[in-house]
């Protein structure tokens, strides 16, 4: 991002995970609360894009796995005579995709448990920030209107 922005940038999709990764801005005058919950922000996604990019290779080698096994046992190769790639259909693809989601059900649920803890302590944080800077912009209207 340019050094005058003063916002967080999105990135584009990252390769492995698929999630968008976020510049965060820091501002120049940054309160040592206001810096929690940055770094709570970067924490979570850093989280996030580690969990992702593990599922995702994970679910793309056994798939692949998955129909190379099921093409051999139906005695064909992965690319057929026009060097197409083989497909699978949609039917056995279900099976492929209930038994991955079955065999990790338990890191999912793990997983959103995580992502809940570490929300619910972003969003406490918001609003420790929110009430801080509304009673600092309090005070400043106060004593300014005094003037």
């Amino acid at each position: 991002p340019p050094a005058h922005s003063r916002n967080d940038w999105i990135g584009p999709p990252d390769k492995h995970s698929n999630l968008r990764p976020v510049i965060f801005y820091v501002p120049p005058e940054e309160s040592p609360l206001e810096r929690r919950l940055r770094e709570a922000r970067q924490e979570a996604q850093a989280c996030d894009q580690r969990f992702w990019a593990r599922h995702n290779r994970a679910f793309c080698q056994e798939k692949e796995e998955f129909i190379y096994s099921r093409l051999k046992a139906k005695g064909l190769e992965r690319r057929d005579e026009t060097g197409q790639k083989a497909t699978l259909n949609a039917e056995e693809m279900a099976d492929f995709y209930k038994d991955f989601l079955s065999k990790n059900f338990r890191k999912h649920m793990q997983y959103n448990r995580d992502w809940y803890k570490r929300n619910f302590t972003i969003t406490f944080l918001m609003g420790q920030v929110a009430l801080a800077r509304a009673l600092r912009w309090l005070r400043w209207k106060k004593k300014n209107v005094g003037n």
